[in-house]
């Protein structure tokens, strides 16, 4: 006999109260849900209700319990000081550095490595024929190479079910991270992904797939000059997430009328059967459930304007996916009409500000118009 079918017996059945207050204390500690009427197959959480997601096999687990460690205001900054000289020191340059890895040459089957920006507003622009444009500002947050991934080793990796293409077996990788954080808040495995390149620990981390071509070693930083003016990219964020909510929200259901004898179902779908002789509910059926917190990516977008300053670019459109402050990841677009051609090559494998002089702080699309400068000309006789 099962544990919800003994459970209804003495609850229901001739039993005294104090049998019923057993049963419930045995329940409650168990932590099942036979009381809610479900199977009693496990614990019911607050957490069930969230989305899953799997952490990838070269991140491990980030965060720690913080606890107060009782530091005078001076050992903290004594902290801070070895830590600020132990990475200042790692990265300038040494004759015991490994030599540069020799550079590949850019072909139109290569594929380079993305960035990871982060989300900050969305920003009016005007074309020369005075044509308004909405542009979203994406900033490229000290992005740095933290590894580097062998197709061989690559492959080590991944199912074999979904690495039967040729071209993606011979694919590299590289794990590039955003936003330098304090080492003393991270675990120390996390922080052991950052010891060979001897970077600071990053707020953010990924992985980009390229062609071997396009590898770079670890520690070249990234910039928004990774990028040119009038070249499109495709831009993977995580939406907002809404929760549960109903279709009206949800999938824009108009909703049931408001009068002549529609009651408690104003906001409900209707009928979700298919009709005939189907009796039942196909799959793909638009209903109620969780919105949002969702990866979606946004190809084509153009690149209006790239700030070196202060490694901004403005990307064509405002739909694109996540909050204001939010990180997304943009890559080079593979669309037909969008891929780069020898003509215009982009910087392969990526630009290096150290070896390029005589870089412009705004760089603008020549169909933008730029309002500093004079828009009327009059010559003079």
């Amino acid at each position: 006999m099962s544990l919800l079918s003994v459970t209804r017996s003495i609850l229901y059945g001739g039993k005294n109260n104090l049998q019923k207050i057993e049963v419930i204390n045995l329940l409650l500690q168990q932590n099942t849900s036979v009381l809610t009427g479900g199977t009693g197959g496990g614990a019911t959480t607050r957490n069930m209700s969230r989305m899953k997601k799997t952490r990838p096999f070269w991140q491990p687990k980030s965060t720690r319990t913080l606890y107060p460690e009782e530091l005078t205001p001076s050992n903290e900054a004594f902290g801070s000081e070895v830590i600020s000289d132990q990475h200042t020191s790692s990265s300038t340059t040494s004759p015991l550095k490994c030599e540069p890895w020799p550079r590949g040459v850019w072909s139109e089957a290569s594929m380079r490595c993305g960035v990871i920006a982060r989300k900050i507003g969305v920003y009016p622009m005007w074309d020369n024929n005075g044509r308004r444009l909405l542009t979203t500002l994406l900033e490229v947050p000290d992005n740095e190479v933290v590894k580097y991934i062998p197709p061989e080793k690559l492959l080590e990796h991944t199912h074999p079910k979904k690495n039967n293409n040729t071209h993606t077996k011979e694919m590299a990788a590289l794990v590039v991270g955003a936003d330098p954080i304090d080492p003393r808040l991270v675990t120390k495995e996390y922080y052991g992904v950052f010891a060979d390149s001897g970077l600071l620990p990053k707020k953010k981390l990924t992985k980009f797939l390229i062609t071997p071509d396009a590898k770079l070693p670890p520690g070249t930083p990234l910039y928004a000059s990774h990028y040119r003016p009038g070249q499109y990219v495709d831009v993977l964020g995580t939406t907002i997430d809404r929760g549960f909510q109903g279709v009206m929200k949800r999938w824009l259901f108009k909703g049931m009328p408001a009068t002549h004898g529609v009651t408690k179902s104003h906001r409900r779908p209707g009928n979700i059967g298919s009709g005939g002789e189907k009796a039942r509910v196909l799959p793909g059926q638009k209903m109620p459930g969780h919105m949002g917190n969702k990866k979606r990516i946004l190809r084509g977008l153009k690149i209006w304007r790239v700030n070196t300053k202060y490694n901004v670019m403005w990307v064509q459109g405002p739909a694109i996916p996540g909050a204001t402050g939010s990180y997304v990841y943009v890559y080079d677009s593979w669309y037909h009409h969008c891929r780069h051609t020898p003509d215009n090559p982009p910087p392969f494998p990526t630009f290096f500000q150290d070896e390029e002089e005589g870089v412009e702080e705004e760089m603008y699309h020549p169909d933008l118009h730029v309002f500093s400068k004079p828009s009327i000309a009059f010559n003079e006789k």
